[in-house]
């Protein structure tokens, strides 16, 4: 992957971010409508795939059964986020940017699919409402605010922006109130990330994403989006 050299600002070559200086709207505006677009694909594919588990029986009965393609699917995602979110090469070399990110996708849907399949047809669809109402709540204040350029971190290498991310496995404790406040400390963490990699695609903050990170700016958001789907699921389904 590239190991980026951090400069004065925090920013180095192999970086997803730059600072913000690129200020003509036509092409910020393309950017984010390039990254929305591709979120909305693979939100579609996402929720595909988990009312196929959630609501066809046969499926639903398979994926309980059979443990080993939430690990098998698990492996892949990790493997194709770490490769998307470290290596610059692949991330902005079209098509095994798209096709990357296709399998990554595929392996996050059959992941959240069968994580869906152990909890309540209702408790599903709540937290999807939920989710998709928290999404739309953040990006709407996103577009609405304008961060003021001091409140800013020194931009990091690309897989440090979100350690939490590839580590976070729904959690197997067997005390429902710590489970509870684990669940609901994720939810809220992402909820975060949310808005911090959304300002980051809207160039809002003084570190913004560079204009050919399209790739990179809807694995961030919709990653984020997933987990908190995840989370509020593991509130809503208890028992």
């Amino acid at each position: 992957g590239v190991s980026p050299t951090i400069g004065d600002d925090g920013i180095g070559e192999g970086s997803p971010y730059q600072t913000a200086d690129w200020d003509d709207r036509k092409v910020r505006h393309t950017f984010i409508r390039k990254v929305y677009a591709i979120i909305s694909l693979q939100l579609l594919v996402t929720v595909g795939i988990i009312a196929m588990f959630t609501f066809v029986s046969p499926v639903r009965s398979f994926v309980q059964r059979n443990v080993a393609i939430y690990y098998a699917s698990y492996a892949v995602f990790l493997v194709t986020y770490l490769v998307l979110a470290c290596c610059q090469g692949p991330r902005r070399r079209f098509p095994w940017n798209i096709i990357l990110l296709t399998i990554f996708t595929l392996a996050m849907g059959l992941m959240t699919g069968t994580i869906a399949s152990m909890y309540r047809t209702n408790a599903v669809l709540i937290a999807m409402l939920i989710t998709a109402i928290v999404a739309i709540i953040v990006t709407i204040f996103c577009f609405q605010t304008k961060v003021r350029r001091g409140m800013t971190c020194p931009a990091l290498p690309a897989a440090c922006q979100h350690p939490a991310h590839p580590a976070c496995l729904p959690f197997p404790t067997q005390v429902p109130w710590l489970h509870m406040v684990y669940a609901a400390i994720g939810a809220i963490a992402f909820t975060l990330f949310l808005a911090y990699d959304t300002q980051l695609v809207l160039g809002n903050r003084k570190n913004t994403l560079n204009p050919e990170e399209y790739i990179y700016g809807a694995l961030t958001i919709y990653t984020d989006i997933v987990y908190i789907f995840t989370f509020i699921l593991q509130i809503v389904g208890r028992d």
